[in-house]
């Protein structure tokens, strides 16, 4: 175990990377602790592959994934939100929802985008607040979660937001108003 996470600790991106594939099924606190810190790794291949450990996990791992939404890290609390969306984890969904008031855009927009995947109830307000985020890329995703929550936008809002769109902005209120 102290070599796995020494690995992960200081090993180079594709030993971690062969380290985190073999890891889809533990259950070690330490071994997890040091998979959850890998989502903020410089290498985007090492964080893909601690999310698919995750992902992958069987075990009753939901308590420490939720804890790690309060992490000081923005990668941890914004991929791990995602991460427990995946997992389909609705337990979830009030510690998530404090997060789309984080400072950071790219945590907000984890967090909205995993309420709507998880279909979360009672999120109309947290949506319509955030098609006027001043991030893009959390309005795409409140965007998203609209659709996937069957919520209704205002046909001011929808024109307001046209008017500034980007193409994917505009494909996502095209499906809107399907």
């Amino acid at each position: 175990m102290e070599n796995i996470i020494k690995i992960l600790k200081v090993g180079k991106p594709e030993k971690k990377i062969k380290t985190l594939e073999t890891l889809h099924n533990t259950n070690e606190l330490k071994i997890l602790e040091q998979i959850i810190l890998r989502l903020s790794d410089d290498s985007i291949q090492v964080r893909g592959e601690a999310f698919n450990a995750l992902l992958l996990n069987q075990n009753q791992i939901s308590k420490i994934l939720i804890d790690n939404l309060n992490s000081s890290d923005k990668n941890i609390r914004g991929f791990t939100s995602l991460v427990l969306a995946n997992r389909n984890e609705k337990s979830a969904i009030p510690e998530i929802i404090k997060l789309v008031e984080d400072k950071h855009g790219m945590v907000r927009s984890c967090a909205i985008g995993a309420l709507g995947h998880l279909k979360a109830k009672k999120i109309t307000n947290i949506i319509l607040k955030l098609l006027s985020d001043s991030n893009l890329e959390v309005q795409k995703s409140a965007l998203q979660a609209a659709i996937q929550t069957d919520i209704i936008i205002s046909t001011d809002k929808i024109k307001e937001m046209e008017e500034n769109a980007d193409l994917q902005i505009k494909n996502l209120l095209l499906k809107l108003k399907k």
